[in-house]
């Protein structure tokens, strides 16, 4: 009969701190993955600041062989303080901020795509070391913002996919784990350059 008595009591107690344990864990894990993407974010940024950070040297170096060119140099000092000008929070990336971040880095990648067109004019600055240098730099940190960006997603990836599973989305709407945007192609990608000879 004691028995009886205390297992009444017992097994609901214990059905109770199991669900208080598995929604500790599942929130403990979903905490992990956020912190993973903010810090996936934090890569991006800190590759797309070493760009920023290269292109007043480049330009300096560029503008020494081709200072007539100074509508293509201002373009590209002009999109790299816009860029730099966009900030996204990283406990909150909307698909808009990322949207707005992405337009203005590629912004800074357009003008640099130009710069580098100028560029060919000019074999002697094509030969500096100092620029070679730099664009070296330049072309691995490019490497670089892809990498960190495709990191990125996937480390958002397995954070979507962990607060839209079931049980786990339960716990993610209580406890206000919401979605992160992605790093997507840019408009026109999907189309080939054209190449004419």
């Amino acid at each position: 009969m004691n028995i009886k008595k205390h297992l009444t009591w017992i097994i609901p107690v214990a059905i109770v701190v199991i669900i208080i344990m598995w929604a500790a864990g599942g929130y403990n894990g979903m905490v992990a993955l956020d912190e993973g993407v903010q810090n996936k974010w934090a890569d991006v940024e800190t590759q797309y600041q070493r760009r920023a950070d290269l292109i007043p040297n480049l330009v300096s170096t560029v503008k020494g062989y081709a200072a007539h060119e100074s509508e293509t140099l201002e373009s590209v000092v002009k999109a790299r303080s816009e860029a730099t000008s966009v900030k996204v929070d990283p406990e909150n990336i909307t698909p808009e901020k990322l949207a707005e971040y992405q337009k203005a880095q590629s912004g800074v990648s357009q003008a640099l795509g130009r710069l580098m067109v100028v560029v060919e004019k000019y074999p002697d600055l094509k030969a500096n070391q100092n620029f070679l240098e730099l664009q070296s730099q330049l072309e691995g940190t490019e490497n670089r913002i892809n990498t960190a960006r495709r990191d990125f997603n996937e480390a958002a990836k397995g954070y979507n996919t962990t607060i839209r599973r079931f049980p786990k989305n339960i716990l993610a709407g209580m406890f206000g784990f919401e979605k992160k945007a992605y790093f997507e192609a840019e408009q026109g990608a999907e189309k080939a350059p054209k190449v004419e000879f």
